[in-house]
């Protein structure tokens, strides 16, 4: 268990927390959920004794050990894989390093004996004799294969190294397990797999997830930061989101029929109260006036952009032809043979491959890269839109968001420019601000904006949903679901893709599999055919 008393932080004369009173039990999955800069990581890190609150403390069971996963990607660059992975449960770590250390002494003394036989006796009330198996379980559930596991943190890519600490956070049966965002750099399969760990986790775990797809799958309780406190609700995301919409509506209607009966109260007063024969009244409705309660409702830090894509004309008969795209990059052929064309009203998924064949064909179909060969034509009505992954090279003029947004069409000035970025969440002094100084969610919202004045019918995602907090996700889902014309799209969003795509493309070594439903069929589909794969290997025993 780990309970926060009386927490108080702020920044200057902005408030994080206010009092924040809260018990974590075990056999819970907490989603932590809030808006950006609501303090969702702050509060974790305070919980983790990163960071100390202003006033209120923190405590944990006694004994309890407690796990966090770390973003620092350098911390371990001289470990392997497998150390670092081990080194998650500090002290189970130290006695497997001394009792090496005295197992590889040339000459073993009486002292030596005696200590070898305590750390012996410690090794196994930590379940030590399970270490390598816990540790490749772990690793093999996250896709890092055998093959790295004697290798230095150094020299894994990123995405690989964040794999790992992950196992490291979950390695040895932690307490209390703190992740803030542990689905970045998983695909569906290690999220998957994460969703049924933590299902299995008999302790207490804290999540902070974008994934809305993750958070419904995983959590038992939902806690939310707003308005400076933490509310908890029983249940998943979905569940949350409902209750808090009701519980939001009650007191608006009840605010409402006491503004509305204050005001019938005020008019008979004012009406009446100089009236002889009505005084009597009139002093009994002032009383009742000053008995109604008009509860001001705190401004909640959850806002919701507005994302709206309107095309300017409808797509003709040919949309997108493409044939036989072939691309290598640095010796490795990413793209082979790709062909497909694109209908109307599609709404596609391209999933499966590496992150960087999805990247590269869109950068591909947006004419930011050429193919090494092969082909692919727009239809003449189209015109397209396109978000990239990565957007660095279109904020490298220095300006400020109204001088930003002016340089794509169309040009009508600054007043507009204002209301257009208003309503992106920039308002007053915020249209002003210079891109040099934006976060990663505030650039996101840009190019939203820059795509949504394109008035375009055929509209490329490349990961959208990276950088973007709860509600400009939602915003963004909502608005593509209402979308009329063609999506071509990659997300690591589950909920994203399921609630969009009508047809899923995999990338593959040999070219594409195209499949006409959606993604939820897909990943049956996908199952079907990994199980018909074992039988054939003769590594499953099940009949379909």
């Amino acid at each position: 268990m780990i309970s926060a008393s009386n927490i108080c932080l702020a920044y200057g004369k902005r408030t994080i927390f206010k009092n924040v009173n809260i018990k974590f039990t075990p056999g819970n999955c907490y989603g932590l959920i809030g808006a950006n800069g609501a303090g969702k990581s702050t509060f974790l890190k305070i919980l983790a004794g990163d960071i100390d609150a202003d006033k209120g403390e923190v405590t944990i069971g006694k004994g309890l050990r407690l796990a966090v996963l770390r973003q620092d990607q350098f911390a371990f660059d001289e470990e392997t894989v497998f150390n670092t992975v081990i080194m998650g449960h500090q002290r189970l770590y130290e006695v497997m390093a001394e009792r090496e250390a005295i197992y590889s002494k040339g000459e073993f003394t009486e002292e030596d004996g005696i200590r070898s036989g305590e750390l012996e006796a410690e090794f196994a009330d930590m379940n030590g004799y399970e270490v390598e198996s816990e540790a490749a379980v772990l690793l093999n559930g996250l896709g890092i294969g055998e093959e790295l596991r004697q290798k230095k943190m150094k020299e894994l890519e990123g995405g690989e190294k964040v794999r790992v600490l992950l196992a490291q956070a979950l390695f040895g049966n932690p307490d209390v397990l703190l992740l803030d965002e542990p689905t970045n750099h998983l695909d569906l399969k290690s999220i998957q797999w994460l969703e049924e760990f933590l299902g299995r986790f008999q302790n207490t775990v804290l999540v902070v997830s974008h994934d809305r797809h993750f958070l419904n799958q995983a959590c038992t309780h939902i806690a939310d930061i707003d308005f400076g406190t933490i509310r908890t609700y029983v249940g998943n995301y979905d569940f949350w989101y409902e209750a808090s919409q009701l519980v939001l509506k009650q007191k608006q209607d009840a605010n409402r029929k006491a503004t509305d009966k204050a005001n019938e109260l005020k008019d008979f007063i004012a009406r009446f109260s100089s009236n002889a024969s009505k005084a009597k009244q009139a002093t009994s409705r002032k009383k009742m006036l000053d008995k109604l309660n008009i509860e001001e409702l705190p401004v909640s830090s959850r806002k919701y952009p507005f994302v709206v894509f309107k095309p300017e004309r409808a797509c003709g008969d040919i949309i997108l032809e493409v044939e036989g795209l072939t691309k290598t990059i640095d010796g490795v052929k990413v793209l082979d043979n790709v062909s497909f064309i694109v209908n109307k009203g599609d709404k596609i998924a391209f999933v499966g491959g590496e992150g960087q064949a999805k990247t590269i064909l869109m950068q591909i179909l947006a004419g930011e890269l050429k193919a090494d060969s092969g082909s692919f034509r727009w239809g003449v009505t189209i015109t397209n839109a396109y978000f990239p992954k990565e957007n660095s090279s279109y904020f490298e003029k220095d300006m400020n968001l109204i001088e930003w947004l002016s340089q794509y069409p169309p040009h009508e000035g600054e007043s507009f420019a204002r209301g257009f970025l208003g309503r992106m969440l920039f308002s007053g002094d915020e249209a002003t601000k210079m891109t040099s100084v934006l976060s990663g969610g505030e650039k996101v919202r840009c190019m939203l904006s820059r795509m949504m004045l394109s008035s375009a019918n055929v509209l490329l995602f490349d990961e959208p949903t990276n950088h973007l907090d709860l509600e400009s996700i939602t915003a963004l889902n909502n608005s593509l679901i209402q979308f009329s014309e063609v999506i071509l799209f990659t997300s690591h969003d589950q909920k994203f893709v399921s609630t969009l795509a009508n047809r899923v493309i995999e990338l593959t070594p040999g070219g594409v599999i195209d499949r006409v439903m959606s993604f939820e069929e897909y990943l049956v589909n996908a199952d079907v055919n990994a199980m018909r794969e074992q039988l054939c290997a003769g590594e499953a025993d099940l009949t379909l």
